[in-house]
Order: C-alpha cells, then structure tokens, then sequence
C-alpha cells in the first residue's frame, strides 16, 4: 500500500504541475473571440490582463475550447483516485478483524476520535472515511465536465454554465481530501506484530508458491504445482495449516523426499518474513521518486 500510494502520488503531483506549469490561461476574446471592440489594442489589453492575473497569455482565446478546464479536471481526478486508493486500504486493513493500521500514533485518542456509539471497542478510520467521502463524488463530475466540454461556435448556451458548480466542486472536494490524506498519512500507526499474527493465521497458504518453487528444480514445475495444490486442499479439508499437510501425509512426506526437499526448507519456505522479494527495492524507488518530485 505505502509504495503504491507513493508512486501513484508521484504521477498524480506530475499531472498536477503539468496543468499548472503548461495549461492554465488567462481567457479574453469578447463576444467572438476576435477582441474587435477593442481595435488595434485588443492584443495589448489581452497581454496585460494576463499580467495582471499572472496567468500565462494563450496563442488564442479559448471561450469554446475546454480541454484546459477537462485537463484540471482530470488531474485532480488523478489526485483523487491516488487518495481514494490509500483510504480505501486503510479502512480494510484498520477493521477490527484485520487491525493492522490505526489512525493517530497516539493510542489514548481513541476515546476521543473514531469510538463508535454502538460498539465502544471500536475505533472508526475517520480520515480514511472523510477522504473516501470526497473522492467518490470526484469521478461523476468529472464526467460532467466532460460532457459540458461540447460547446457551440464562440459562446455555449448552458454547457458553459453547466461547469460552474461541478467545477468549484471538484477543485473542493480534491483540496479537501488531500488535507485529509496529509492528516491520515501524518499520523498512521502500522502494527507489525498483528500483521505476522494474521499470516500465520493463514496457515501457510500465502506462502503455496514459494513451497511449489523450491520443489519445481527437483520434480518439475507440474509435479511440484500439483503437490502443493494437493496438500493445500487436504490441509484446507481438515482445517490444517499446509506445513502439516505436507510434512504429516505419509505419500506427500515421501514425494518432498523424493525431491530432495526437507522438513527445514519446506519450515523456511513457510515463513513469510524471507518471501519479500522486490518490496524493499520498490519502496526504495518510490521513496526516491518522491523525494526527487518533492524537492
């Protein structure tokens, strides 16, 4: 999740300072874009209002031309599925159930923020919630905006004014739940031992594949796929972790001796703490990648 929602805020802030950087304008063309009222002065005027306002001066006036307000309007949807994303993982895996997150690193709060009324053990994500509240909304009035983006000739009637409110809506919403994510990021508590706790509750199953790899050099990659799904469902059938199943049957026993595999590596390829693979690296390339977007 943390990696993830890292990368993916790396491309989201991208997006962002494109639009800024490269899309917003200042917008002034008159009635049909010509600034005719305004003669030989019209260019002129149009360069110093941009000055003005401080907004960059486009090659054309873009009354009827809305991919400037999609392109924000996208970018902050961007931003948004990004936020989305990482509220979303965090009430799964704050649940009662699972409790492998809790917001705010202070565990005396949870008197004070998130209790429930009707379940007083439990602790209610509420920056993870406020933030799934905002970013929901955020998709439809994307496809609003888009929709209104079909405008007729030098000036619509009623597709311009049809972007207003989801417009300031949408730019609201974003804002609000990137203050909300700065909050929940801020202060998220990760509890290690609780997520060890929840993987060997699952019995060994997560770690199937590794088994099926350290057996695949010996007795090949069918062979040792159809092992490991043997013993998985007699191991689920009886409500066994898989290392009984596959060291306790005498026929499995036999076909693991058979492969050269022993009691020790099937234990080691059981535990989840040496099957990481490449999270460390990913994370350390998401941890640069912000880092060097961030400054």
């Amino acid at each position: 999740m943390a990696e993830q929602g890292l990368f993916g805020g790396v491309f989201a802030r991208a997006g962002l300072d494109r639009v800024r950087g490269g899309r917003l304008a200042v917008q002034f063309g008159g009635a049909a874009g010509t600034l005719a009222s305004l003669g030989a002065d019209g260019p002129r005027v149009a360069a110093l209002l941009a000055e003005e306002v401080g907004l960059p001066l486009p090659v054309l006036p873009w009354h009827t031309d809305r991919l400037r307000i999609v392109e924000v309007a996208a970018s902050c949807a961007g931003a948004a599925a990004v936020l989305g994303k990482i509220a979303r993982d965090v009430t799964l895996l704050a649940q009662s159930e699972v409790a492998e997150v809790r917001e705010g690193g202070d565990p005396g709060a949870s008197t004070r923020r998130g209790g429930s009324s009707a379940m007083p053990h439990k602790r209610n994500p509420v920056a993870a919630v406020a933030i799934l509240g905002c970013t929901r909304q955020v998709p439809g009035l994307l496809a609003t905006l888009a929709a209104a983006a079909e405008q007729e000739h030098q000036r619509a009637a009623g597709a311009w004014h049809s972007e207003w409110e989801p417009y300031s809506g949408l730019l609201r919403l974003t804002g609000s739940a990137a203050s909300w994510g700065a909050e929940l990021l801020a202060g998220l508590a990760v509890d290690p031992a609780r997520m060890r706790a929840n993987l060997d509750a699952a019995g060994g199953f997560p770690l199937a594949e590794r088994v099926a790899g350290l057996l695949a050099p010996a007795a090949g990659a069918v062979a040792a796929h159809d092992l490991v799904a043997e013993a998985s469902a007699e191991a689920a059938a009886a409500g066994l972790p898989l290392r009984a199943a596959l060291l306790g049957h005498p026929d499995l026993r036999r076909r693991l001796d058979a492969a050269g595999v022993t009691p020790a590596q099937v234990e080691s390829a059981l535990d989840p703490a040496g099957y990481l693979g490449a999270a460390g690296e990913f994370t350390d390339a998401a941890l640069a990648a912000h880092g060097a977007a961030t400054g």
